[in-house]
């Protein structure tokens, strides 16, 4: 298949509501290039494949998917650290200590060739509950001036057979040192990575990844005494069945939170060069949404750099600051999730939930929901169009049980709040497979979600994220 169409179910987010109801429901390509890893690690190749006591003889689980982070001192030391030391306090992670070595990256949406010293952490074996068809990792850190970080993801096969380290993503939060970027072309000819998501390549034949390792490498120019923190790692695992309808879940909780309403289409035309404009920043636009109903956002310096002419400036600059240069897209799941926990006070995950009740469970804890979906125009009453991959924000539920969504593909601010029908919603956002307008079988996001939530939770946003298999 051409990367137009993966064998994932990953969708492209970014592309722009525009386009999608003039072409109908298009696939649109990822941009490839090769990119190479920087720095040293252990040697591709297998893991050694668990054994009977590495987690095994638990029940079958519930859910399809199993999310799982490390964000504890115990957690960090568990892991392997070359170079890393633990930072205690409030908000516990990785830091450099002693770098273990200097390597030269050439970045290639610059060309520019710089040195860097690195230090690295690699997690314990974790072996999945659900063994996976796709594994998507997200992480929160802080990178300042002159640092940044790679996470990559290993794994092994059912049959006991081990990937390669696969880079999921090259991180800063700013663009002046390296751009932020996944890295196309990877594969081992049974999985793949597609912008941010590890998939096999056929899944048909019964194999699945039953574990994982990930590693996080820090880099800071040498001789500085600057480091990145890594705050959270962690990686969601899944097999979602293929599946065109779910079943209909019943409401429950209603009520709606208060979050801010954005529309991507008021900035159309603006800052082209990131994904060309706001047409299709719905992925940071959501993102902007949920960070300020957090109450974080970027300062009035930070937005210095965005035309004064322009309003919402703040999700000009979410827009710029989520850009993958290589997906040349804002949609970029980790990279969204990473930006959100850039702001004091805020964590992040990117995960799947199985139905509108783990929504509801969430919205009534106060969390509310970034959502990623396909659809025709006729498939979502009062949309109005039709998208290869859209995300909007759930912030309540009607009496009904109807969804209330802050949709970012409005004609301005105004008119973002919008009701959807459960069942309609539900079904666009939880199916792997959909038709599109020329009655392609083409895929569906299975459930994904970006959660932004307080690095100190309330006991009840504590229960409602374990209750959805977030700690």
């Amino acid at each position: 298949m051409s990367r137009a169409e993966p064998p994932s179910r990953r969708t492209v987010l970014a592309a722009a509501v525009a386009a999608a109801v003039a072409g109908g429901a298009a696939q649109a390509a990822a941009h490839a290039a090769p990119g190479t890893a920087p720095g040293p690690g252990p040697a591709p190749g297998a893991e050694p494949a668990p054994g009977p006591g590495a987690g095994g003889g638990a029940p079958a689980p519930a859910r399809p998917a199993e999310y799982r982070g490390w964000t504890t001192v115990p957690e960090w030391r568990s892991g392997t650290a070359e170079g890393v030391r633990t930072v205690a306090g409030a908000r516990p992670g990785i830091a450099i200590g002693t770098p273990v070595g200097t390597t030269e990256y050439t970045d290639p949406h610059t060309g520019t060739t710089a040195a860097w010293e690195y230090a690295t952490w690699t997690s314990p074996l974790h072996r999945l509950t659900v063994p996976a068809t796709e594994v998507i990792a997200s992480w929160n850190a802080d990178t300042p001036s002159g640092t940044w970080i790679q996470v990559e993801l290993r794994g092994t096969y059912s049959d006991g057979t081990g990937t390669p380290w696969f880079v999921m993503g090259r991180w800063a939060s700013g663009d002046g040192d390296v751009r932020r970027t996944s890295v196309d072309d990877q594969g081992d000819g049974r999985g793949s990575v597609w912008t941010d998501t590890f998939a096999l390549d056929d899944a048909s034949g019964g194999l699945r990844l039953v574990s994982y390792r990930l590693r996080a490498t820090l880099y800071r120019r040498p001789g500085s005494r600057a480091t990145p923190a890594v705050r959270r790692i962690g990686a969601m695992g899944s097999d979602v069945p293929d599946r065109f309808t779910v079943p209909a879940s019943a409401p429950g909780h209603a009520g709606e939170l208060r979050v801010p309403r954005y529309s991507q289409e008021i900035h159309a035309g603006q800052y082209p060069e990131y994904d060309n404009g706001g047409e299709a920043w719905c992925s940071p636009t959501s993102s902007q949404m949920i960070i300020e109903y957090w109450g974080g956002g970027p300062t009035e310096e930070e937005l210095a750099w965005v035309d004064p002419s322009y309003a919402d400036p703040q999700v000009c600059h979410a827009a710029r600051y989520t850009y993958d240069h290589q997906y040349a897209g804002c949609g970029n799941w980790p990279f969204n999730a990473a930006y959100a926990a850039t702001f004091p006070g805020l964590q992040s995950v990117v995960t799947r939930l199985g139905s509108l009740t783990d929504v509801e469970t969430l919205i009534a804890a106060g969390i509310p929901v970034i959502t990623s979906q396909s659809f025709q125009k006729e498939e979502l009453t009062g949309a109005g169009y039709g998208t290869a991959g859209h995300l909007m924000t759930v912030i309540g539920f009607t009496s009904g049980g109807d969804v209330i969504a802050n949709d970012p593909a409005s004609p301005d601010n105004a008119s973002v709040r919008r009701v959807y029908r459960r069942r309609e919603w539900e079904n666009i956002w939880l199916r792997t497979k959909r038709y599109n307008a020329a009655g392609k079988v083409v895929s569906g996001t299975g459930g994904v979600c970006y959660l932004y939530f307080p690095v100190r939770p309330t006991p009840r946003q504590r229960e409602a994220l374990a209750a959805v298999g977030v700690s």
